[in-house]
């Protein structure tokens, strides 16, 4: 099993592909259109800003290999900022469109949101909503992950938020539409938990 971490400069590709070897699978760093093709899944992961991260998939003709292989039913996971890339757009972007996999908004939290600090870092409660979600599977009533963003997915259709949190509001942090799964927080930090998610994402048919 091969599993494509797309490495376009923006990501903790290397705690990510550590992740994915202790789950039996084989991790790909690449940026390179041939071998994610090639590979059996794909992970887009991200750290930074929505406007520079497009920029950088555009630059390295990443945006229609992507959108190539999540038209071809691929397994697909985005982490973090790679999951807010899966939207359409986003309030802290002000010159790129998300790739439009999602639809919907990337937006800001706001401070008399609870009055709570901006970002949202540390460990917080994952509530599974949608229980036949396949990268959900085993997992069991509020289970905490670990967080470091500051903005959030608001998607249109809110049928494909399969996970939530609350931090000052309630917000979709795991979403799912057919072969796509995106989720907010870093699974690659979040211990056993975390590593049961990546299980499930490497044991995806």
């Amino acid at each position: 099993m091969k599993i494509a971490i797309i490495d376009y400069g923006m990501g903790n590709i290397h705690s990510v592909a550590k992740a994915i070897q202790i789950c039996g699978a084989e991790p790909i760093i690449t940026n390179q259109r041939n071998q994610i093709g090639l590979a059996d899944k794909i992970i887009l992961p991200g750290v930074g800003a929505f406007d520079d991260a497009m920029q950088e998939l555009k630059d390295q003709d990443l945006v229609s290999a992507i959108q190539e292989q999540v038209s071809s039913k691929k397994p697909f996971l985005g982490i973090c900022l790679g999951m807010q890339l899966l939207l359409e757009s986003s309030q802290e972007a002000k010159i790129n469109k998300g790739l439009g996999i999602f639809k919907g908004q990337v937006v800001k939290f706001t401070v008399g949101q609870g009055g709570l600090r901006i970002p949202h870092m540390g460990w917080n409660d994952l509530k599974v909503v949608a229980k036949d979600c396949l990268l959900l599977k085993d997992i069991q009533g509020s289970s905490q992950v670990y967080f470091c963003h500051s903005y959030y997915p608001v998607p249109s259709d809110k049928s494909i938020i399969a996970a939530t949190c609350d931090y000052g509001l309630e917000f979709g942090c795991v979403l799912r539409q057919d072969n796509v799964y995106g989720v907010q927080f870093h699974p690659e930090k979040s211990q056993a938990l975390g590593l049961k998610i990546i299980q499930n994402f490497v044991d995806l048919c």
